[in-house]
C-alpha cells in the first residue's frame, strides 16, 4: 500500500527492531492485508536471508548499527546482553519511538492497547521457540536486561507469557540522544566547580586515585556546595560525567549510568554515628562518589550480600594565597583580599557566597573595633566590614537550634579590663588572625599534628565581662558569634548528647563562627570514679568533648566562675585561660563613664565615689546604670536616681550596701 510505503520508505540500514519484527510476521494473511500486515512484509528485506537465525541477524546489525542506534548498539556489548535479550530490547525501544512498530506490535498480540511487547511475542524472536518456547521464557526473566532494569516486566492480571515488557522512559529518551531524567536520579548540568588551583591540584592527583584504587570515594567537607564541587571536579579528572543520584536509586539507573558514561554522585549529609549504605546497582560495576559532610560513615553493597567501606577524603581548605586570590576574583579589595585569605579558612564555595552578599554591602555603614573595617577601597570593592556583615547574616539558622546568635558589636572603648588582661586578649586575637599558618616554619614537632583551632578560657566571677570579652572578640575577627544553648545539647539518652554535639562542631566548623560555651563546666567536668552506670557514661561523654574539642578546626571561647571545675586533661587542650579579677577602683570608674556615659548629671567627685565605695563587677554595674536610667525618665542620670538601682542591686547579691552611699533617694 502506497500508506504504508510513505510511512516506511526502505533505507539501506534498516532498524534492529524491523529486522526482528519481520522475522514475526505472518507468511500470508487471507483478504485485504491490515496495514500492519503490510507494513511488517514490507521489512522482510531488513531481516536478510530468510534463513537466517536470530544470531546471524544480530551479528549483521551489531557490525553496522544505524546511526540512531549507536547508543544502544554500545549499551548491549556494555552488559554483555546475548541475541534474543537484545532483539527484546531493540521491539521494546521501538514501540516508544516507532508507531508503525507499536501498530505491528499490538496487531501481532491482537489487541489495540497492548502496544508493549510480551514475553510470549519476544520468545517467538528465538530459533528455537518452536521446539521449547518456555526456554526462552526463561532465558528473557532470567536475562541481564530485566535484571539490570533495562527491561521492566508488568505482569498485570495475565499469564506469564501475557506479561508485557517496557524500557523506562529516561532510557528511551538516554538511547534517542537525549538526557533522560528520573525523580531520582539525573545528570548534573553545573558548570564548571569553582575551586583553588590548589584544591584542583589535590582532587587530581589523591582523589583520583583513591577513586581507582576501589569501588568508590566519600568526599568529605564542612561547606555542602565545595563537596558537591569536589565531586563535580573528580568527575571531571576520571573523563566520566557526572549524574546527582538520590537514594534508593530507580530501577534502569545501571544501564542508563552505562549510556552516557556517568559516575553516579550522592550528596547527603550524615548525623554523628550515623551509618548509611549504597546500594547494588544492577549494570553499573563503577565506582560511586559520595558528597558529604565530616559526620558519619558509608558501606556500598557488593550484589552478593555483603558490604565494604568506602575509602574517604577530607576536601582540603585552600591555602591562604589561594584564599586570597578567590577574594580577589570575587570582588574585594588588594588588602583586605590578602588579610581575609589569612585570617578566615573558608572554602571557595563559602567565599563565593560571601561575596555575593559582601557586594550588596558595600556602601553600608559597619560598627565595631577597627579591623571590622575595610582597610582599603580600590574601585568600589568590598572590604573587610562587608565580609564580616555578610558572615554574620549567612550563618543565621545553620547551627540551628543548637546555638544562639549574638548580634551585636563590642567596641574598644565598651570593654573596661585591666591593661594586662586586655594585653592577653590582644594576644588571643593575633594568635585567632594567625591560626591557619601559624606552623609554617617552625620545627617538625611543632607541626607534627598541629590543628588551627583556638580554644580559649574565660574565668572569673560573674559579671566581670567574660561574655563581652567573647562578643568583643568575635567583632575583631569579624566572624559571627554564637551561644551554645546547654539545654539543646544536653540530653537524657545515652549518646545523644555526643550527636549534638559532634553536629554543633560540625557546623560551626564550616561556617566559620566563633562559639561561646557559657557556664562551660557544666560539659567540660571533672570526670569522676565510676560506682555506677551513670558515672560510665557521664566519663564516656567528657572524653568524646575532649577528643572533639581538640580536633576542632574553629574557635571556641568557654566561660566559667571557676578554673577548678575542669578536668586536668582538658586545660592541657586549651591555648589559653584568661582570668577576669574583680575590677579594682580604677578599672570601676571607666565601667561606670563606659556605662553612663555623657548624658549624666554626676561630678568627678560622685564617680570617684562610686569607683571606691560599690564593689561591683562590670555586669552589677550596667544593672544599675539601666534601673537608674528608669528612674530618670527622660532627664539626665542623677545621684538620687543611682543610690536607690545600688540598693536594689546589693540585695539581689545578698549583701548590704556599702555605707558611704546613702539610702535616701535623695543627695544632700
Amino acid at each position: 500500500m502506497s500508506e504504508v510505503a510513505e510511512i516506511n520508505p526502505a533505507v539501506p540500514a534498516a532498524p534492529l527492531a524491523h529486522a526482528a519484527l519481520a522475522r514475526l510476521a505472518p507468511a500470508s494473511a487471507g483478504g485485504e492485508p491490515a496495514a500492519e500486515a503490510s507494513w511488517l512484509a514490507s521489512r522482510a528485506p531488513a531481516a536478510g536471508d530468510a534463513d537466517a537465525g536470530a544470531g546471524a541477524v544480530v551479528a549483521r546489525w551489531r557490525t553496522a548499527p544505524p546511526a540512531a542506534e549507536a547508543r544502544l548498539a554500545t549499551l548491549c556489548d556494555a552488559l554483555d546482553l546475548d541475541d534474543l535479550e537484545t532483539l527484546a530490547v531493540a521491539v521494546a525501544l521501538a514501540v516508544d519511538t516507532d508507531p508503525m512498530a507499536a501498530r505491528a506490535v499490538a496487531w501481532l498480540q491482537g489487541s489495540a492497547r497492548a502496544s508493549h511487547p510480551s514475553i510470549g511475542l519476544l520468545a517467538c524472536l528465538d530459533d528455537g521457540a518452536q521446539a521449547g518456547g518456555p526456554d526462552a521464557l526463561v532465558q528473557i526473566l532470567d536475562g541481564t536486561a530485566v535484571a539490570s532494569g533495562l527491561l521492566i516486566p508488568d505482569a498485570g492480571t495475565g499469564s506469564l507469557q501475557d506479561t508485557t515488557l517496557r524500557v523506562p522512559a529516561p532510557l528511551v529518551a538516554a538511547l534517542r540522544g537525549g538526557h533522560g531524567a528520573w525523580p531520582e536520579a539525573r545528570l548534573d548540568q553545573a558548570p564548571p566547580p569553582v575551586l583553588a588551583a590548589d584544591t584542583l591540584a589535590a582532587v587530581e592527583r589523591e582523589a583520583l586515585a583513591l577513586l581507582g584504587a576501589g569501588n568508590g570515594l566519600v568526599i568529605r567537607s564542612g561547606h555542602p556546595e565545595e563537596s558537591r564541587a569536589g565531586a563535580r571536579a573528580l568527575a571531571r579528572a576520571a573523563g566520566l560525567r557526572m549524574a546527582r543520584v538520590d537514594l534508593p536509586p530507580p530501577p534502569g539507573l545501571g544501564p542508563w549510568l552505562q549510556v552516557h558514561g556517568a559516575v553516579p554522585v550522592t550528596c547527603v549529609e550524615l548525623q554523628p554515628g550515623e551509618i548509611r549504605t549504597l546500594p547494588h546497582v544492577p549494570g553499573h560495576d563503577g565506582p560511586w562518589i559520595v558528597a558529604t559532610g565530616p559526620e558519619g560513615s558509608w558501606l556500598r553493597e557488593d550484589g552478593w550480600g555483603g558490604r565494604g567501606g568506602l575509602a574517604s577524603w577530607t576536601l582540603p581548605l585552600p591555602a591562604a594565597g589561594a584564599r586570597a586570590v578567590l577574594w580577589q576574583v570575587a570582588g574585594a579589595c588588594a588588602v583586605d583580599a590578602r588579610l581575609l585569605g589569612e585570617r578566615h579558612r573558608h572554602s571557595a564555595a563559602r567565599i563565593e557566597a560571601l561575596a555575593r552578599t559582601a557586594r550588596g554591602y558595600r556602601e553600608a555603614p559597619a560598627a565595631g573595633g577597627d579591623d571590622a573595617v575595610a582597610t582599603g577601597d580600590d574601585g568600589g570593592r568590598f572590604g573587610l566590614r562587608e565580609v564580616a556583615r555578610a558572615a554574620r547574616g549567612a550563618s543565621r539558622g545553620e547551627l540551628g537550634t543548637l546555638a544562639e546568635q549574638i548580634l551585636e558589636d563590642v567596641a574598644d572603648d565598651a570593654l573596661v579590663l585591666p591593661p594586662a588582661l586586655r594585653d592577653d586578649l590582644g594576644v588571643l586575637t593575633a594568635r585567632c588572625h594567625t591560626r591557619d599558618t601559624l606552623a609554617q616554619g617552625l620545627g617538625p614537632a611543632a607541626r607534627a599534628r598541629y590543628r588551627p583551632g583556638v580554644r580559649a578560657l574565660f574565668v572569673g566571677p560573674s559579671g566581670t565581662g567574660k561574655t563581652l570579652a567573647a562578643s568583643w572578640l568575635a567583632t575583631r575577627l569579624g566572624l559571627p558569634l554564637y551561644r551554645v544553648d546547654i539545654a539543646s545539647v544536653s540530653s537524657k539518652y545515652i549518646g545523644e548528647t555526643e550527636k549534638n554535639l559532634g553536629e554543633l562542631f560540625a557546623r560551626a566548623e564550616h561556617a566559620e563562627v566563633v562559639l561561646l560555651f557559657d557556664e562551660a563546666d557544666a560539659l567540660f567536668g571533672k570526670r569522676t570514679d565510676v560506682k555506677d552506670a551513670n558515672d560510665r557514661f557521664a566519663n564516656q561523654q567528657t572524653n568524646y568533648l575532649l577528643q572533639r574539642i581538640e580536633s576542632f578546626d574553629g574557635i571556641v571561647v568557654l566561660t566559667s566562675n571557676a578554673r577548678g571545675r575542669f578536668d586536668a586533661a582538658f586545660t592541657r587542650r586549651l591555648d589559653a585561660v584568661l582570668e577576669f579579677p574583680l575590677p579594682l577602683p580604677p578599672q570601676r570608674r571607666a565601667l561606670w563613664q563606659a556605662h553612663l556615659g555623657e548624658d549624666h548629671a554626676l561630678g568627678a567627685s560622685d564617680l570617684n565615689r562610686l569607683a571606691s565605695e560599690c564593689e561591683l563587677a562590670g555586669g552589677h554595674i550596667r544593672n544599675v546604670v539601666l534601673a537608674a536610667r528608669a528612674l530618670a525618665e527622660r532627664g539626665p542620670i542623677a545621684w538620687q536616681h543611682l543610690v536607690p538601682a545600688i540598693h536594689a542591686e546589693y540585695r539581689k547579691v545578698g549583701k548590704p550596701a556599702p555605707s558611704g552611699i546613702a539610702a535616701t533617694s535623695r543627695r544632700d
